[in-house]
């Protein structure tokens, strides 16, 4: 297949079945592709809103290759995709982003060494191979510090904060599989997030920098744009940008920011797919995120990634939140978003709301509960 664009009806295949799927698979709608899903949940929320399904596991070589037959080009919804198998799919039809973009990501150690190789600062961080490794990373990092899993950890799992030397031989038995990868603790004063697009012509879009703000290690609330100094931002897009272009992506990702209480931006991690931190992009700006994802993976033209509202999104997760819906349906403002789960399980996200508010009017802490009404937080 040619670097042209895909035509319209063209098909687009999405590894993985979830949300993110779900979602870029109504962009592609909206833009006249069809999509067909790997996933081995026939019911799941991307193949609720699909063209097609194929069933089967991503890392199945016949899954795959039937596949391959059904589709133009390849993209993928989450990071915990087989690269074996998406180098597979590269030698029948285009992926993008790339297995080698999808690789650098999935790795902790790989990611940070790529970042700093590119000129991005991170935080100080050892890579621990066994328990030697351990005591000598504790002396560099000092403690507090952070334990992590190199691969398969999101949502605050595959990882621990480690306080004294006694708590160490715990911790490395407990997280596998090893290498591990040690951080030095930032005492941050906030975390951004940036979703920044690519297109095949080196074409890059970044949305404004946005604020997270997490509960129970889960992404729960996003404040478009972030409530931070001008330079972070510029600096934040910035070094959003350079990623990108030093990873030669094709398509969308999420560049996850510390900002520290000195001032300095650290990136955290990357994620080349559409992003939890993306979405208040779907009621806030004329393009939103998925849709600049489907139209980077297609060749499209890349519009400006600009937005007409201040937003805030609240991620509706577990049996708790799921309670209030009748509520959040009946309140006036409030903008859901359902992702088609049949079971909501303690931990799991099952939508999110969005709250927009006049651009250059996003109010502070009070004005965000206030306005959130029902979905406000106790604990806020």
């Amino acid at each position: 297949m040619s670097e042209a664009a895909l035509p319209s009806g063209g098909v687009i295949g999405i590894v993985g079945g979830g949300q993110l799927g779900r979602m870029s698979a109504m962009a592609a709608a909206r833009l006249g592709f069809r999509t067909n899903i790997l996933t081995d949940d026939e019911g799941g929320p991307a193949a609720q809103v699909a063209t097609a399904t194929t069933l089967g596991a991503h890392d199945d070589p016949a899954a795959l290759r039937r596949f391959a037959e059904a589709v133009d080009v390849v993209t993928f919804e989450f990071e915990n995709v087989s690269a074996d198998g998406l180098e597979l799919l590269a030698s029948l039809r285009p992926v993008r982003p790339s297995g080698a973009v999808l690789r650098t990501s999935q790795d902790r150690l790989a990611e940070k060494a790529f970042l700093e190789g590119a000129g991005v600062p991170v935080a100080p961080y050892r890579a621990v191979h066994d328990r030697a490794e351990l005591d000598t990373a504790a002396d560099a990092l000092g403690f507090p510090f952070v334990l992590k899993t190199t691969r398969l950890g999101y949502d605050g799992k595959g990882q621990r904060l480690l306080r004294d030397a006694g708590e160490l031989d715990a911790a490395f038995d407990a997280l596998a599989p090893h290498p591990l990868v040690a951080e030095g603790f930032v005492d941050f004063d906030c975390e951004l997030s940036v979703m920044v697009a690519r297109g095949l012509d080196g074409t890059v879009r970044c949305f404004d920098p946005v604020r997270n703000i997490h509960r129970h290690h889960i992404l729960d609330l996003t404040l478009a744009p972030a409530p931070v100094g001008e330079a972070a931002c510029d600096e934040a897009v910035a070094l959003a940008t350079r990623v990108a272009e030093s990873l030669d992506l094709v398509g969308l990702m999420g560049v996850e920011f510390f900002l520290d209480r000195k001032g300095r931006l650290l990136v955290n991690e990357i994620a080349p797919r559409p992003h939890n931190s993306g979405h208040w992009t779907m009621d806030a700006c004329p393009v939103d995120q998925f849709e600049m994802h489907v139209r980077a993976v297609t060749g499209l033209p890349l519009p400006p990634a600009i937005r007409h509202s201040d937003a805030v999104m609240r991620n509706l997760v577990g049996p708790e939140d799921m309670a209030l819906w009748p509520q959040i349906l009946a309140t006036p403002g409030l903008l859901p978003h359902l992702y088609g789960k049949a079971e909501a399980r303690p931990g799991r996200k099952m939508g999110h709301v969005n709250r927009l508010f006049p651009k250059g009017g996003l109010p502070g802490a009070f004005g965000v509960r206030d306005a959130l009404g029902v979905l406000a937080r106790a604990d806020e």
